[in-house]
């Protein structure tokens, strides 16, 4: 008798538990980084929702959110994500979790301006070659002092070992003192610093950009760079090489940082000068302040690989013009979370 109560004693308070407990179903966002450039590679500027046209494994998508540059982003109407039904694992392509939408952006989870800047910064043997050290840390230093348009920034060093010199935030002053702080290293694992620096941008929202610099080919990684480039795509985190004069002489290096950076929507710069390191900076910046954000809930897709991506302008007029972004990602799975403490609220 005294094991039957017992027995639902355990019953009754794991019953009262689950009542308690909430399960909240993930709905999907995509979000994309899209610049728009003529036959010259100047910026295309004044774009609307209505001028992009966006399939997924060939599915039409209907934008939800349309941000250009770092103005405030522009929910579109009737543009609600495609029902959701509750399972025990949901994905997240290229963003965290977000909330079904509202008469407002900023309730749906997205940045309202700017984008989260990570910086990743070579101190490898590579990058003691004529003063080449120094030099770069100056032009590190004048890149971030004209990031006004970016919300936080993070920097970042790499030899063999990756060290997070100063984490993600606002205070320029801090991001400042890590560049200046970076030491010497031996040798180079881009690849294996850079998975690393992606992970810490995944569990951002909004938009975000790794800006790397290097000198030279990574010859200690673990990973591979198809590894790193697929994560980037499927996280929606453009990649931007910065490479010196050495790092354009290994033609293997070369080939694979501007293969990773355009199929993430970035783009990759060889600088043979400490001027040309700089204007790189620059054009880096300028990318960004001209990015337009186009972010939509998938249609009902069943693939669980990898999904193609294609945005095209629409219209006669628009055609003779060139768009760059990523070219598709992975759903990343996720885990249904369980909070125990919450109530739900209408």
């Amino acid at each position: 008798m005294l094991a039957l109560i017992s027995v639902s004693a355990v019953l009754a308070a794991a019953h009262n538990r689950a009542q308690n407990q909430v399960i909240r179903v993930e709905v999907n966002l995509v979000q994309l980084n899209v610049a728009v450039t003529d036959s010259k590679g100047n910026y295309v500027t004044g774009l609307h929702p209505q001028d992009f046209a966006i399939t997924e494994d060939k599915i039409p998508q209907r934008i939800s959110i349309f941000e250009e540059g770092n103005s405030a982003p522009l929910t579109v109407a009737g543009a609600e994500p495609a029902p959701v039904q509750p399972s025990a694992e949901q994905s997240s392509p290229g963003n965290a979790p977000l909330a079904p939408p509202d008469d407002a952006a900023e309730k749906l989870g997205v940045a309202v301006a700017g984008a989260d800047v990570f910086v990743l910064f070579d101190t490898s043997d590579y990058m003691y070659l004529h003063q080449g050290f120094v030099l770069a840390q100056d032009a590190i230093a004048d890149f971030l002092r004209s990031l006004e348009g970016a919300d936080k920034v993070a920097f970042y060093s790499y030899s063999r070992d990756f060290s997070r010199e100063a984490p993600l935030t606002p205070d320029r002053s801090a991001v400042l003192r890590g560049v200046r702080d970076t030491v010497a290293g031996d040798d180079a694992a881009l690849y294996d610093a850079l998975l690393l620096t992606l992970k810490d941008a995944g569990r951002l929202t909004g938009r975000r950009v790794v800006v790397v610099f290097s000198n030279g080919p990574d010859n200690a990684s673990v990973v591979s760079p198809d590894v790193v480039g697929e994560l980037a795509q499927s996280e929606g985190v453009p990649i931007y090489m910065i490479c010196t004069r050495e790092a354009q002489e290994d033609p293997v290096s070369a080939e694979v940082f501007v293969r990773m950076s355009s199929s993430t929507g970035g783009r990759a710069f060889f600088a043979s000068s400490w001027r040309g390191q700089k204007k790189a900076f620059s054009l880096v910046r300028d990318d960004l302040a001209h990015l337009y954000s186009l972010s939509y809930y998938p249609q009902e897709n069943p693939n669980r690989g990898w999904r193609s991506i294609k945005v095209t302008l629409v219209g006669s007029r628009l055609k003779k013009y060139h768009i760059r972004t990523r070219s598709g990602y992975r759903p990343i799975p996720r885990t249904i979370a369980q909070d125990q403490s919450a109530t739900p609220t209408q």
